[in-house]
This record gives structure tokens, sequence and C-alpha cells, in this order.
């Protein structure tokens, strides 16, 4: 059988198998380690607003969220490429 990556496309190294994640985008069930994660800042306040608070010395809090995808929204979003078939099997 060929081995078109290194890792088989997960990160779980020697583990079993892991916990099942929700695509944020689709809903399809994905291995934990498999899905790609996003993290991003979500603001609170408009962002002319807090300019002008932060200005005045005032902290504005911005949370951050975590988004898992799975491999084909993420293709399709553009947050991964797909790879040569010479550069697939080296460990990004």
């Amino acid at each position: 059988m060929t081995k078109k990556r290194k890792s088989r496309g997960r990160s779980k190294g020697g583990k079993g198998s892991g916990n099942m994640v929700q695509c944020t985008n689709c809903g399809n069930l994905v291995p934990r380690d498999k899905a790609k994660k996003r993290t991003t800042r979500v603001s609170l306040v408009e962002h002319t607003l807090a300019k002008e608070l932060r200005a005045q010395g005032a902290y504005i809090a911005a949370p951050s969220t975590t988004k898992t995808y799975c491999v084909s929204c993420a293709v399709h979003y553009g947050l991964v490429k797909v790879r040569a078939k010479t550069d697939r099997r080296s460990s990004r």
C-alpha cells in the first residue's frame, strides 16, 4: 500500500483512536488530531471606538475563538494548500 503522507494526514503519533469534533462549517465529524484549527480574536467593540478608548488608556479585552474545519472545508477556504506530490511527505 502506498503512503501518501508521512503522518497519514494526522498528528496523533503512536496513540490510539482520538476524540471526534464537528467541523464548524459543514458539521462533519472529524478526528480531533486531523481537524484544522484556526484561532481568531473577536473584538467586542467597534474599531474606531476601541482606538479612542485605547488612546485614553483603557484595556479592551478581545476573546479568542477557535474554529475547527474538516480537510475539505479547510482546502475550500484556503486555510491549507494542496501540495505537490514531491512535497507531501515532508514533515512541515
